[in-house]
C-alpha cells in the first residue's frame, strides 16, 4: 500500500489554512502537518485531523532549516506540497510607517516565502515531483495608499512565485499562486447584513487549492485568482 502524499502548511492558524488542512486531509487524502510561531494553539485542528505541528517563525533561516529537518524525520520523506500562508501588514503614511516594523512584514510576508520554497526544492528537486503554493492577497497585484510595506511583500512573493514556477516547472514541480482578491470570512469576521456573499468563503478557497494540485501537469496553472461574485475589480 502506498503512503499517504503530505502537506506542509506554513503559517497556519485557526482561518484559511485550517479549511486547508481539512480539506487536503479529507478530501486529498494527505497527511497534514502546520507551522506556526505559536503551534499550541492549534490543538484543536491537531486532534481533529490527526495532524503534526510544528513550531516556526518562517522569516528565520535557521527556524526553517530545523522545520523540513523535523518534518524529514516526522514523515520519512519529503513533502508533496508546501503551502505559503504568512503575511504581515504595517500600515500608515509613508512619512510615518515605522521602517523596522516594515523591515520584519518583509521579511514574513516575501523573505519567508523564499526560504521555505529553497528548503521545499531542495527535497523536490531529487523527486522530479512536489508542488508549491503560495497564497497572495489583491496587494499582490495593486498597491493601496497607506499599505505601501503589505504591497511591496505581496508583489515580492508573487515574483518568487512567477520566477519558480518558470524554473520548477519544467523539472516537475508545480508552482501556483493564489490571488485572494477580497475578505476572507472567519468565525470572528462575516459580512455585513446588507452585503451578502461580500467575502469570500475559507473551505471554497481550499477546494481552489486542491483544484491546483489535482491539476494534469498537461495543463498547469501558475496563477489563480478569486473573489466574489459580487467583487469589483
Amino acid at each position: 500500500m502506498h503512503a499517504k502524499p503530505s502537506a506542509l502548511i506554513v503559517g497556519a492558524g485557526g482561518g484559511l489554512s485550517a479549511s486547508l488542512a481539512r480539506v487536503l486531509s479529507r478530501d486529498g487524502g494527505y497527511r497534514v502537518a502546520l507551522a506556526a510561531r505559536h503551534p499550541n494553539k492549534l490543538a484543536p485542528l491537531v486532534q481533529e485531523l490527526d495532524a503534526l505541528a510544528l513550531a516556526c517563525d518562517a522569516s528565520d533561516p535557521a527556524q526553517v532549516d530545523a522545520l523540513f529537518a523535523q518534518l524529514d524525520r516526522a514523515f520519512q520523506a519529503p513533502p508533496d506540497v508546501v503551502i505559503y500562508n504568512p503575511a504581515a501588514r504595517v500600515g500608515g503614511p509613508i512619512t510615518e510607517v515605522d521602517a523596522q516594523a516594515v523591515a520584519q512584514a518583509l521579511a514574513v510576508t516575501a523573505y519567508g516565502g523564499f526560504l521555505v520554497a529553497q528548503q521545499a526544492a531542495r527535497r523536490m528537486l531529487p523527486r522530479g515531483q512536489g508542488a508549491l503554493l503560495f497564497t497572495g492577497a489583491s496587494a499582490s497585484v495593486k498597491g493601496y495608499a497607506h499599505s505601501a510595506a503589505f504591497a511591496m511583500g505581496k508583489f515580492a512573493l508573487r515574483g518568487l512565485a512567477q520566477s519558480l514556477a518558470r524554473e520548477l516547472a519544467p523539472q516537475g514541480i508545480h508552482v501556483a499562486h493564489v490571488v485572494i482578491d477580497g475578505a476572507i470570512r472567519n468565525p470572528g469576521r462575516v459580512e455585513p447584513a446588507g452585503a451578502p456573499d461580500s467575502m469570500l468563503d475559507p473551505d471554497a478557497i481550499a477546494r481552489n487549492y486542491l483544484q491546483l494540485l489535482q491539476q494534469d501537469r498537461s495543463a498547469w496553472s501558475w496563477e489563480l485568482e478569486l473573489r466574489p461574485w459580487v467583487e469589483r475589480f
